[in-house]
């Protein structure tokens, strides 16, 4: 056991100092590398924004039901308790019609002229069933039974919601969408880059240390005790290059939420995407260092089941 461990002792201490050694090679593969997992840490934090977005848009709209003046509380009671067994309601809400005129009130506290134009002795505004979906895109049978004869028999108009809001929860997804696919692309490319790169930095590593990988060989040193600093020269890039990707995204939002004062960027919530970071901080480090140490290690399990095959024959 003893052994075992000075001997993985040495092959670290080994791999250490050649990731010193070769620092040039080391700043060119760790360069792409980084790229690579700033491109996957953004696309995370971005996806969760956007999905939080949608989230907060999604629990604000609701499809209204306006009922005649002359439906019964036993008619009411009736639909309500209908609504609530659709499986895609989440909640139903019931507004008398002193209770829509308080809302509207409310609501446009801000105009006097609206506020106003509504006579509360003679209050217009009708009795109103609130409805909450769990998926906008699935609100079609809620749709088919506000439209049934007799449901629709108790309506004073047709039910609605707000479109704007449905159109910037689908410009939303869309945008989630493409950007979603440009990461994946992006990722798939910087990889093969990144693969190519510590392929030749390994190569150019072992053509160095030919001489000195056949004095091993003669004196009868294992393949794996040879192979072992490549990789552990290897897993420093991907360690190095997950903590500077962190950074990297750690400056960007710095930059964005005190140097431009900005809190959204566009359809990106910079508030929510810096404190989904802070909050997330140390389980998003700890991906992009996993990320970074089997893409370094199995890249160069691979080249130097290759290259030190060809150059010990």
């Amino acid at each position: 056991m003893k052994r075992h461990l000075v001997t993985l002792w040495r092959i670290i201490t080994t791999g250490t100092v050649n990731f010193m050694r070769n620092i040039g090679l080391a700043i060119a593969a760790m360069a792409v590398m980084v790229v690579t997992l700033t491109i996957v840490l953004f696309s995370i934090i971005t996806n969760a924004t956007f999905t939080n977005t949608i989230s907060q848009i999604t629990g604000k709209i609701d499809i209204s039901v306006f009922l005649k003046d002359s439906d019964t509380p036993a008619q009411t009671t009736l639909v309500i308790a209908q609504l609530k067994k659709l499986p895609n309601v989440k909640s139903v809400q019931y507004l008398s019609k002193a209770q829509a005129l308080q809302q509207y009130e409310q609501q446009n506290a801000g105009n006097e002229q609206l506020v106003n134009a509504i006579d509360e002795t003679s209050n217009p505004l009708p009795a109103t069933i609130l409805i909450k979906p769990v998926n906008l895109n699935q609100i079609q049978n809620i749709k088919t039974y506000l439209t049934q004869p007799a449901v629709f028999a108790l309506q004073s108009d047709a039910p609605t919601y707000s479109g704007d809001r449905e159109a910037a929860i689908n410009k939303i997804t869309h945008a989630t969408d493409v950007l979603r696919e440009i990461g994946v692309f992006a990722i798939v490319i910087f990889t093969f880059i990144c693969a190519l790169i510590i392929f030749n930095t390994i190569q150019m590593a072992i053509f160095n240390r030919r001489d000195e990988i056949t004095i091993m060989r003669l004196l009868g040193a294992s393949t794996s005790y040879i192979r072992g600093p490549f990789v552990v020269e290897s897993a420093i890039y991907g360690i190095l290059s997950g903590v500077f990707s962190v950074l990297i995204i750690n400056a960007a939002f710095l930059a964005a939420s005190n140097a431009l004062q900005a809190s959204s960027l566009g359809l990106l919530d910079i508030n929510y995407a810096n404190s989904y970071f802070d909050s997330h901080f140390l389980s998003l480090l700890g991906i992009q260092l996993a990320l970074g140490i089997v893409l370094g290690v199995v890249s160069s399990v691979i080249a130097t089941r290759r290259y030190l095959k060809f150059k010990t024959k």
